[in-house]
């Protein structure tokens, strides 16, 4: 079965996880997906706990079904396979900082003279141009940059670390597959390709839905704890009397009236719809205090049949397990080397047509690198020179 990008063919440069993310997504909907890596700079993803069997779990996850070369640019011979490559590989995804793959000679300017269909995805914390453009960072300095950070967390403990990379992925992967594709579109229709600029901190930014529309229009700024779904109100997290805890998100009326009678307190509903700070705090005390009489299991219990908005949080190996994560199909088995499957997260979007199954998981430094070389036209001989030279490993 082929997907439904199967008729595109992407040269991935990049390594850790924004660039990684977004070419699985890629080659999971059925792309081609040739990572091209340097044989001497490891991307550390590779030798990062934990481990099964030997090799880096997220780097197994993170670039199946990807063929892997080993090229080292700094030798011409090398930057001369990339121009051969791309007369092929249409779509280029690199991740480095701006201006360092016009210096190794296979920036965008040099590649699309070669292929003027060339689209070129470069995926970059704070983008091409700007004070900030050559500056280093992290997920944690992109949330912080872009404001997010500011109104995300409790007012007594300040701002929260995120148990994922909003930045990387919702900011960088996400919005890198959404160009590259548009990209995609309008090519069908011109002919010419081009450069797509992604901004991790930039499209962190865009991610102010409401509470950037608020600040904007209206000159309400977003803080720790004023706003309704960021802890203002008794939309929220609640601990039970043996430390688990519940979400809560009753906000509608029919849901909130079905909340409190489940609790035994009717009476708190009509406090539900309040703008006043005080009365939501005081609402989410008075929740706070009938959660602590009973445990988890029971409000579980009670819960599970009820349609009102609120769910247990549960750890990820529990998540693993729900009937509704097993019913959509989210893990998957995914071939090994040693025809051992791993079980790995599986491409989240349906298709009525299906999806082709995973191939393999991540390959080793440079697996493919005579198979894609002999593709090219090289012999034998002139890779093992080319191996000998420490061109290609």
């Amino acid at each position: 079965m082929k997907g439904p990008l199967s008729t595109l063919k992407v040269l991935d440069f990049s390594t850790l996880l924004p660039g990684p993310f977004a070419s699985l997504m890629l080659a999971d909907m059925g792309a081609e997906v040739l990572r091209v890596e340097s044989p001497t700079r490891m991307d550390l993803v590779r030798v990062l706990p934990p481990h099964d069997g030997g090799v880096s779990a997220s780097h197994a996850y993170l670039n199946r079904n990807k063929r892997c070369i080993a090229l080292d640019l700094k030798k011409p011979e090398a930057v001369e396979m990339v121009k051969q490559l791309v007369a092929e590989y249409d779509i280029v995804l690199e991740q480095f900082r701006p201006g360092v793959m016009d210096k190794l000679g296979v920036g965008y300017a040099a590649l699309k003279e070669i292929n003027p269909k060339l689209i070129y995805v470069s995926i970059t914390g704070y983008g091409q141009t700007g004070p900030y453009k050559d500056r280093a960072g992290h997920d944690i300095n992109y949330l912080a940059l872009a404001g997010i950070a500011s109104y995300t967390g409790r007012r007594e403990s300040g701002p929260l670390p995120l148990g994922i990379q909003a930045a990387d992925i919702a900011g960088g992967s996400l919005h890198g597959v959404i160009g590259l594709l548009a990209a995609v579109i309008q090519r069908q229709a011109t002919g010419l390709g081009q450069h797509v600029d992604i901004s991790m901190t930039d499209c962190a930014f865009s991610l102010h839905g409401m509470a950037g529309a608020g600040y904007l229009a209206a000159g309400v700024e977003p803080a720790m704890e004023n706003q309704a779904l960021n802890g203002g109100s008794f939309y929220d997290y609640y601990r039970t009397r043996d430390g688990r805890w519940f979400s809560v998100g009753s906000l509608e009326p029919q849901f909130m009236q079905q909340f409190c009678a489940a609790i035994g307190r009717p009476e708190l509903a009509s406090r539900g719809l309040s703008q006043r700070p005080e009365d939501q705090q005081a609402l989410k005390r008075e929740i706070e205090i009938e959660f602590e009489k009973r445990d988890f299991a029971e409000w579980n219990q009670l819960f599970a049949e009820m349609d009102a908005c609120v769910e247990p949080m549960l750890t990820l190996s529990e998540a693993v397990e729900h009937p509704q994560v097993k019913a959509r199909g989210l893990i998957t088995q995914v071939p090994r080397a040693n025809n051992q499957p791993q079980a790995q997260i599986a491409c989240p979007i349906k298709f009525s047509g299906g999806l082709p199954a995973p191939r393999h998981v991540g390959a080793a430094l440079g697996a493919h690198t005579a198979e894609v070389l002999a593709e090219l036209g090289y012999s034998v001989e002139q890779i093992a020179a080319l191996k000998a030279a420490k061109v290609v490993a």
